[in-house]
C-alpha cells in the first residue's frame, strides 16, 4: 500500500482529500496536524502526527519517518483579507513553511512526488484580453497572499531544476463545497441563508465586494485533480485547475436565491472590502485536461446546494 502525507490534513481541502484517497485509492495517508487544528473532520483510519510546518525540524521528522510515496502540500494561511492584516504570518506559513516541506523532501526521501498548492491569486490583475488565464500568464498578484503563493510556486520549480525534487504545482482557481469555511464568501452567504432557514435569523446578507468574478470548481473534483496530477503531470510545472467559467458574486447570490427559495436583502459592508482587489479570474485548464483527462465533474449549482444543506444541519445539530 503506498503511502501519503498531507500537510493541513484536516482543514477543508485536505479532510476531502483524504477522504478520496483512502475511500478510493486506498492508500495509507498520514495527516500532519497542529494542536489547534480542528478535529471535526479527523478520520480514524489517518494516521495524525503533530507538527506545523513553520517548525522544520518536526516536517522534517515525519518524513524521515514515513517515507511516503506522495506529499501533498495543503497547510496555508489561505484567507486573503487576512493576509492584509497579517502579512508577516501569511509568508511565514506560506513560503518557510514549503521552503521547509521541500528541504525535508530533499534530506530526507527524495523519491516523494510532492503536490505544491498554488492559487489562482497568484496571477492577481488579469485584464479581460486575458482571460480565460492559462498558466503562461505573468503573475501580478494583488495581495501579500497572493505574493506569498508565486514564492512557493518559484521554490517548488527551483527545486525541482536545482535538486531533482519532483514537484507537482497546482494552481487551483476558486474551490468550494462542504465543509468550506464561513469566512469565504460561498460559505458566507451559505451560512446566513441556513440560519434564516433554521433559525429564523434576520434576512441580511452583509457582503463587501459584488462585482468580482471567480471560477468556481467543487472542492471534490479539485482534489480529484491533485491526484491526477501527481500521477501524470511534468515533475517542476505549474497545471491550473478550474471549470472556464466565471461567475460575479451577484450571480452566486441570484443562485442562492434560486436553490433555497428564500427572500433576502443583501447589504454591502466597507469592512469587507480589501484594499486591493482582483476583478475577474477565469481558468483555462486545458494543460491539465490534456495531460491528465481530467474535467470537473459536479455543476456549480450542486456544489452551493450541498454547502447550503452542509450549514443546515450543522446548524439543526447545534439546537439539538
Amino acid at each position: 500500500m503506498k503511502k501519503v502525507v498531507i500537510t493541513g490534513a484536516t482543514g477543508f481541502v485536505g479532510s476531502h482529500l483524504a477522504d478520496y484517497l483512502i475511500d478510493t485509492e486506498k492508500l495509507e495517508v498520514h495527516g500532519l496536524i497542529r494542536p489547534r487544528s480542528r478535529d471535526e473532520f479527523i478520520r480514524s483510519d489517518v494516521q495524525y502526527h503533530e507538527a506545523d510546518v513553520t517548525d522544520y525540524s518536526a516536517i522534517a521528522s515525519v518524513i524521515k519517518e514515513v517515507q511516503p510515496d506522495y506529499i501533498f502540500h495543503l497547510a496555508a494561511q489561505s484567507f486573503v483579507p487576512l493576509s492584509f492584516k497579517a502579512p508577516n504570518t501569511t509568508i511565514i506559513t506560506n513560503v518557510i513553511g514549503t521552503l521547509h516541506v521541500l528541504e525535508a523532501v530533499r534530506n530526507e526521501c527524495p523519491q516523494a512526488i510532492v503536490q505544491v498548492a498554488g492559487s489562482s491569486e497568484e496571477y492577481g490583475l488579469v485584464y479581460p484580453k486575458e482571460c480565460p488565464t492559462n498558466e503562461d500568464q505573468p503573475f501580478r498578484p494583488m495581495s501579500p497572499y497572493g505574493l506569498s503563493k508565486v514564492s512557493a510556486d518559484l521554490l517548488s520549480q527551483q527545486y525541482c531544476k536545482s535538486y531533482g525534487v519532483r514537484t507537482i504545482i497546482t494552481r487551483a482557481f476558486n474551490h468550494s463545497g462542504p465543509r468550506r469555511g464561513k469566512s469565504f464568501v460561498t460559505s458566507k452567504i451559505a451560512f446566513a441563508i441556513a440560519d434564516i432557514m433554521v433559525n429564523d435569523a434576520e434576512p441580511v446578507l452583509k457582503l463587501g465586494n459584488l462585482e468580482a468574478v471567480r471560477d468556481f470548481t467543487d472542492v471534490r473534483d479539485t482534489i480529484r485533480a491533485y491526484w491526477m496530477l501527481a500521477n501524470g503531470g511534468k515533475f517542476g510545472e505549474p497545471y491550473n485547475i478550474g471549470t472556464g467559467v466565471g461567475y460575479s458574486i451577484e450571480q452566486l447570490i441570484e443562485l442562492y436565491r434560486e436553490i433555497s427559495k428564500i427572500d433576502f436583502i443583501v447589504e454591502q459592508n466597507p469592512e469587507f472590502m480589501r484594499p486591493s482587489d482582483v476583478p475577474r479570474l477565469i481558468c483555462d485548464a486545458s494543460k491539465t485536461r490534456t495531460i491528465t483527462g481530467w474535467k470537473p465533474t459536479i455543476s456549480i449549482e450542486n456544489t452551493l446546494w450541498d454547502l447550503l444543506y452542509y450549514w443546515v444541519d450543522k446548524l439543526k445539530a447545534e439546537r439539538n
